[in-house]
């Protein structure tokens, strides 16, 4: 039983589970913001129960796996670089804040072993993204200057779904990528992914983000 277990790549569960939580915790935004009146009937409790149960069900599975990949690593302190991680006290940390405690750990654990590398066109999702965000911004500023609600809110719910859906995922695995590219920029993936959830949370934050880590990307690899 504990051999199947340590065959798991827990790792690359730990970056997936953590992929869903900005989707999730969206769900929960829209579920307070929601109107239900005169909106659909129960829609609010709907998308906030989906939330709540997506939000106990994704942390309890980031645990997990947090949990046995610390201990396959402490069980190979030579092959990890003497990196003992207390894998009872990680898997902890994601009941205070699970999204914190996730990227945290996979930021040490990209220093000692990388992460594998993906396809090398994520950047074009990074661009997209960067682009409906400023979409997003410059409508929304004309919406508020021309007073059409129905532009403001469009405009916001587009840069908004994007961001969510799509930064946070494409700027992690491009850094993937590019940090088995070169060695004059060696970004750590996690990290970027940690930023991109901030960044969720302070909409300024990404744009500034995406063009910079674009900018480093042409100037470290070629392109775009």
């Amino acid at each position: 039983m504990s051999t199947h277990v340590d065959e798991i790549d827990w790792a690359r569960i730990v970056e997936r589970l953590l992929y869903l939580f900005p989707p999730i915790v969206g769900v929960g935004i829209v579920g307070v913001l929601q109107d239900a009146e005169p909106g659909v009937p129960g829609l609010q409790f709907v998308l906030l129960l989906l939330s709540g149960f997506g939000y106990t069900a994704l942390t309890l599975g980031l645990l997990v796996a947090i949990f046995f990949d610390a201990r396959r690593i402490r069980r190979r302190p030579r092959a990890s670089g003497n990196w003992t991680p207390n894998p009872w006290l990680n898997a902890a940390a994601t009941l205070v804040s699970p999204p914190i405690a996730g990227v945290a750990y996979l930021v040490r654990r990209h220093r000692r072993f990388g992460t594998p590398a993906g396809r090398s066109d994520w950047w074009l999702v990074v661009a997209v993204s960067l682009a409906t965000t400023l979409f997003g911004f410059v409508a929304a500023a004309v919406a508020i200057v021309f007073t059409i609600p129905g532009l403001l809110a469009a405009a916001v719910g587009l840069a908004g779904t994007v961001a969510v859906g799509s930064f946070p995922v494409a700027i992690h695995r491009d850094a993937a990528y590019v940090c088995t590219r070169t060695r004059s920029w060696r970004p750590n993936p996690a990290l970027y992914l940690g930023i991109a959830f901030l960044s969720l949370f302070v909409p300024p934050l990404q744009p500034i983000v995406a063009g910079y880590y674009l900018v480093r990307r042409r100037n470290a690899v070629g392109r775009p």
